[in-house]
């Protein structure tokens, strides 16, 4: 792949090297025609200043970037923390960044390669839309991890991937739900109308009750506001109040992440609506504050350890050239805990 210097810059615009480090500083002393040319030229062509250790070559430096879309969803902490030591264990350094969620994954990818000489990259939640063609524009390996729908015009041999199957994991804790006697099921979800991991686990919301001929009621949806944090407990707290709001009756309530439901569960208890007595409550990641709320919280949990540490095996076998690229998928596994209750009567006795 064709990475242009600065050198290469000038040559293209017919300047001295000089005349291009003005133009990117912002100088006055630069005509504007000028100056324009050499930034449409460095945009064209994808030329990133590198500002930090010009002279290190990539051979030197040993160290990742982790990009993650969704920081708000204490599900990465543990995946971070995981992915961190394995970094340290093969005397690697760990770039974590931030993605917000109007930002390019792979524009901010392609900056962070260049200025800080990385080995690999590890794209952490969020959704990835992007083509073929332009994830070739990146230079290093990469993997992405706990990712939603990846298009499938994009060919499986420039990526690896790491994930559970959403929408099949989805649909067993809806399926748990159903067991216990629950028809009227609402569901929290983020980023409905994408194919992101919220738009999987609707789905097997979806599947779940078609295979039980439970009717899909429109008014138990309820998406999360979109001018917060799409997995936040906020968002489950003010979600979970727009749908108690709205009149629907549910006996049960499925939040598409644990965050979610944790922030329902505060909205549940202001209502004056007990748990699991009134309403019962599941949740999806399995992340360790589901243990300690009360009560403690019925979830689909994901292998987050192990997930992380084949994401990051996986990364450093590839930069070394011992594998090609895989896709994994792993099974969750359904806790049950104090948030959910049986309706059928055979059962009300033991609860």
């Amino acid at each position: 792949m064709f990475e242009p210097t600065i050198k290469d810059i000038a040559k293209l615009c017919g300047v001295g090297v000089s005349t291009v480090s003005r133009a990117i500083n912002d100088h006055p002393d630069i005509n504007p025609e000028t100056k324009e040319k050499i930034m449409d030229t460095i945009r064209e062509y994808g030329y990133i200043p590198n500002n930090s250790a010009r002279n290190l070559k990539r051979s030197d430096a040993k160290a990742i970037a982790v990009l993650i879309k969704g920081i708000a969803n204490p599900f990465f902490i543990s995946m971070i923390k995981v992915i961190e030591q394995e970094c340290k264990r093969k005397h690697y350094a760990m770039e974590l960044s931030h993605i917000e969620a109007d930002e390019d994954e792979v524009d901010v990818a392609q900056k962070v390669v260049k200025e800080k000489r990385l080995r690999g990259i590890i794209f952490l939640g969020g959704l990835f839309s992007h083509s073929d063609e332009k994830l070739k524009k990146l230079s290093v390996p990469f993997v992405f991890s706990t990712v939603g729908s990846i298009p499938e015009n994009i060919s499986r041999n420039v990526y690896s991937s790491i994930s559970v199957d959403d929408r099949r994991e989805s649909a067993k804790i809806v399926e748990y739900l159903i067991s216990l006697g629950h028809t009227r099921i609402a569901i929290l979800v983020a980023e409905a109308e994408e194919q992101s991991i919220g738009k999987l686990r609707l789905e097997g919301y979806c599947d779940a009750l078609r295979a039980h001929g439970i009717e899909l009621n429109p008014k138990l949806i309820c998406e999360t506001r979109d001018e917060l944090s799409h997995f936040s407990m906020e968002n489950g707290y003010q979600s979970t109040k727009k749908l108690l709001e709205c009149g629907e009756s549910f006996t049960a309530l499925y939040a598409v992440a644990d965050a979610l439901a944790i922030g329902a569960l505060r909205a549940l208890y202001e209502a004056g609506l007990r748990v699991p007595e009134d309403i019962s409550l599941a949740g999806y990641d399995g992340i360790d504050m589901a243990n300690y709320t009360v009560p403690s919280l019925t979830t689909m949990r994901q292998p987050v350890e192990e997930m992380a540490k084949d994401t990051t095996k996986l990364l450093f076998d590839i930069i070394a050239g011992k594998t090609q690229h895989q896709h994994i998928i792993y099974e969750a596994e359904l806790k049950i805990k104090e948030s959910t209750k049986s309706l059928h009567k055979q059962h009300t006795k033991n609860l």
